[in-house]
């Protein structure tokens, strides 16, 4: 039964079911990746980081995440623009997005939501603060 049930989900949901629960935290400080790390751990929610913006998108394909916490001011790729992309990408869209940035006016914070983000929390933030933000959208 137990082997049906793993094929079962292998089928419905990919090789990668077993990282279902996973958030993808895309940062290019290694830094600001240990703290929310820790900080998800602590709160039950398993990660995995890329620093590289270029490859959020296979680190989706790969590691299938639940919600994506990422960084606005990286090099190549801003924050904002991978967020567009992925909300304009059908595959992607439905994927939650944390925009988690040190960026704290008003505009940014607008433009963010323009951009499809989901939530939005400020650089340095509280624990409740991130892992408030991450419960309201995962329910």
């Amino acid at each position: 039964m137990v082997a049906q049930l793993h094929y079962s989900f292998r089928y419905i949901y990919g090789a990668g079911f077993a990282c279902l629960r996973k958030i993808l935290i895309v940062d290019d400080s290694p830094a600001e990746v240990r703290l929310m790390q820790s900080v998800l751990d602590q709160a039950g929610y398993p990660s995995v980081a890329v620093h590289d913006p270029m490859r959020l998108e296979q680190m989706i394909d790969v590691e299938r995440p639940i919600l994506i916490l990422m960084d606005v001011v990286m090099p190549q790729r801003n924050g904002f623009q991978a967020c567009r992309e992925l909300k304009g990408n059908a595959e992607y869209s439905r994927i939650p997005v944390i925009l988690v940035s040190s960026k704290n006016t008003d505009s940014d914070k607008f433009w963010a939501k323009q951009q499809g983000a989901d939530g939005y929390v400020v650089k340095p933030f509280t624990t409740e603060e991130l892992v408030g933000t991450v419960q309201k959208l995962l329910g």
